[in-house]
């Protein structure tokens, strides 16, 4: 079981991004996963949070001793600088922050920034190197710019939601909030293209804007041109994966689920032999996937029978041995035990504020000379206030009073103790 470095620890002089200084002002997913992936390879992340109960991620779902263990995740290589964005004294502080920082993240809708003297226009001209990456449901331009989106919203306008699901069922969601984490993603790219482009031409920086809706979009593979071409309108198709044959899951006989891609046409080849049909193997209308399309349910009631007659363990097997691209549908019991899991290190073990342990994800992408790193988790609400304003040059007796008048946040670690091993 490993634990984490102090929350007042730099983060390892190797990370790819130290020395990048990131200012973090958004809420729950999106905002905060683009400037949790940039914190994890080594950037400086001062995360603003309300005085009044922070980020409300940190009551989100199961929670250790009142804190979500999500957030501890979410959070994680962040300094939590608590500060009410709705005064004077307190977009002051941003200001002075955005002086030296490189990147500025938020998730708000559009304007809202701007309302408080702390948007582009303001913060650019107090830093013309500054990048700001602005995540939103609908980008800041255009007819719905001004309309509030999250993540579902994306999913739904971006194409995702009509494809998921079972035809003769309404759509459904993914178990995750997938359209803002993806958004994030973009963001995390974008706001570290925009440092790129800094560096080589002119020392400027510029806004990377990002729309949910647009970021889901992105990823609909060919959706866009088949319907302009052809009118095609693609629907649900449950497990299956439309025109692409086969790849779809199938039951076992005892009850669990076989996840098979065997689309390529050598794979098919070999599968049909695998399972007892080299027929159908050397069926010259099959050897390639735009003869499998129309034959789909023919070929998935092969594999279907083929599958039912035995157990997940010896099906794998089978597919494992004719090198099939083949897998079980993982719960996060399987994951927690999996050994290539393990042998990558994606299960980490830390201590848990208060007592006790944790594990959370590992770290992606992997790099091999200077991965990314879990220095601490999420930390407590205003733990680093006092820390971040005294080197703005805020004396204590400022900091105090400011905490009295309910603007900042001090607080000590979530468990007032020194969490390394």
């Amino acid at each position: 079981m490993t634990a984490a470095p102090a929350p007042d620890a730099e983060q390892p002089a190797a990370g790819p991004l130290a020395g990048v200084r990131v200012l973090e002002t958004g809420t729950l997913i999106a905002g905060p996963f683009c400037a949790r992936i940039l914190a994890e390879f080594g950037a400086e992340v001062v995360k603003i949070e309300s005085p009044a109960g922070g980020d409300p991620l940190r009551t989100w779902r199961k929670l250790h001793q009142g804190t979500s263990l999500w957030w501890l995740a979410q959070a994680r290589n962040k300094k939590s600088v608590a500060v009410d964005l709705k005064t004077s004294e307190g977009q002051e502080i941003v200001r002075r922050l955005a002086v030296d920082t490189d990147i500025v993240v938020e998730n708000f809708r559009p304007g809202t920034l701007e309302g408080w003297g702390i948007g582009w226009p303001q913060l650019s001209a107090i830093n013309p190197g500054l990048v700001m990456v602005r995540l939103s449901g609908y980008g800041q331009t255009g007819p719905y710019s001004d309309r509030p989106g999250f993540g579902a919203i994306g999913e739904a306008m971006g194409g995702l939601r009509h494809l998921t699901g079972h035809p003769d069922r309404p759509p459904v969601r993914t178990g995750v909030s997938i359209g803002d984490s993806i958004a994030a993603l973009y963001g995390a790219l974008g706001g570290l293209m925009a440092l790129r482009h800094r560096e080589v031409h002119g020392g400027r920086g510029q806004v990377v804007d990002v729309a949910l809706y647009e970021a889901v979009f992105a990823l609909m593979e060919s959706l866009l041109p088949e319907y302009d071409v052809f009118g095609e309108i693609r629907g649900r198709t449950g497990t299956a994966l439309q025109g692409i044959v086969p790849s779809n899951t199938y039951a076992t006989r005892d009850g669990a689920y076989l996840v098979i891609g065997a689309n390529n046409d050598s794979i098919f080849r070999r599968m049909m032999r695998a399972i007892g049909r080299p027929d159908l193997a050397d069926d010259p209308a099959l050897a390639s996937n735009a003869g499998r399309v129309p034959r789909t349910e023919e070929i998935d009631g092969v594999i279907g029978r083929w599958a039912a007659g035995l157990d997940l363990p010896a099906a794998l097997a089978v597919l494992e041995q004719a090198a099939v691209p083949a897998g079980k549908i993982y719960d996060i019991a399987d994951i927690a035990r999996d050994p290539q899991y393990l042998a990558r290190g994606m299960i980490q073990g830390f201590a848990l504020p208060g007592g006790g342990t944790v594990r959370l994800p590992g770290i992606v992408p992997k790099l091999v000379d200077t991965p990314g790193d879990t220095a601490w988790l999420g930390p407590a609400l205003g733990e680093h206030t006092r820390e971040v304003l005294s080197a703005l040059g805020y004396e204590s007796a400022t900091i105090d009073a400011l905490a009295a008048r309910a603007i900042v946040r001090c607080a000590p670690p979530l468990d007032g103790a020194d969490p390394r091993p």
